[in-house]
């Protein structure tokens, strides 16, 4: 039996909490308008297995039996369903989503408390791609369903720092709260998140140019002037869509070639760079798989 050619492409932006992740989406967005594409998007909290107060009840019954559990975990996370998602996304264009509600201003949106999620609903909408921002896009359970990989990786004091003013200024959470959660999920960061980007096609590593020797006591977060941005390409990526990294150094003032498939560029200019390297990648996946759709 002939196996059926995949017809829509699946891409992943992989990253943990306070990664910078938003910044490739927004990115991509830019990509998509000037290309006449439509997206579906997904995050990945939508693919936490328990809401806000399920998850609390779940965390206290885990510490109990001398055990920690986080948003990291597989335990925490249901993969089978977001596998079953980009399966048939990939086949179909369809597949069913939901939201998970944040904040306030989310909950007036959906008539839902914070916390809570929005009943699964099947993709209607016509597409040319699903586009995931999440903690899991590059874990085993779904990675053979992703078409392209892009992790975010600050160092690792710069995401504590993110993540920390992130969750106080945008979700109310307190200094402790947040420290205590970030040292509740290292086990499972090293087991979950880190692994992922062994996998991903390109990888965006924001270095700040500052102090930030200890992250729980920073005022402010680095900005994108006091940072560089180091992209790595996986060599088969290179080769494949023709990217040529010495072009894009002369492109974007500042910037220079580590290694044969790394380059290093002004944290200003991290979405433009994101922006020349994502363009002929995508402009490649909905061509063949637009092809696919129409038996060619």
């Amino acid at each position: 039996m002939k196996k059926m050619k995949p017809k829509y492409p699946v891409i992943a932006i992989t990253g943990s909490s306070g990664a910078g992740t938003s910044t490739v989406k927004n990115a991509f967005g830019n990509v998509l308008r000037r290309e006449g594409m439509k997206a579906i998007y997904v995050e990945g909290d939508s693919f936490h297995r328990y809401d806000r107060m399920s998850m609390k009840k779940e965390v206290a019954k885990w510490e109990k039996q001398g055990k920690r559990l986080s948003h990291f975990s597989a335990a925490a996370n249901i993969f089978e369903k977001q596998a079953e998602l980009f399966k048939k996304y990939r086949k179909t264009g369809k597949g069913k989503t939901r939201h998970y509600i944040h904040n306030d201003e989310e909950a007036e949106l959906y008539k839902q408390d914070p916390g809570t999620f929005t009943p699964w609903k099947e993709i209607n909408e016509k597409s040319d791609l699903l586009f995931y921002e999440g903690l899991h896009g590059g874990v085993p359970e779904v990675l053979p369903y992703v078409d392209l990989l892009i992790g975010v990786v600050p160092i690792i004091n710069l995401e504590w720092i993110q993540k920390i003013h992130r969750d106080m200024t945008k979700r109310g959470y307190t200094s402790e709260l947040v420290v205590e959660t970030i040292k509740q999920r290292i086990p499972d960061y090293i087991d979950y998140i880190t692994p992922q980007f062994e996998h991903s096609h390109i990888n965006f590593q924001r270095v700040p140019m500052v102090d930030t020797s200890n992250p729980f006591i920073a005022m402010d977060v680095p900005t994108r002037d006091e940072s560089l941005i180091v992209i790595r390409i996986k060599k088969e990526m290179i080769l494949k869509y023709k990217i040529e990294i010495t072009r894009i150094k002369s492109m974007i003032e500042g910037s220079f070639i580590s290694r044969r498939n790394t380059i290093v560029v002004p944290g200003s200019k991290m979405q433009l760079a994101m922006e020349i390297i994502v363009t002929p990648i995508v402009e490649g996946l909905v061509k063949k798989y637009t092809l696919n759709r129409n038996g060619k």
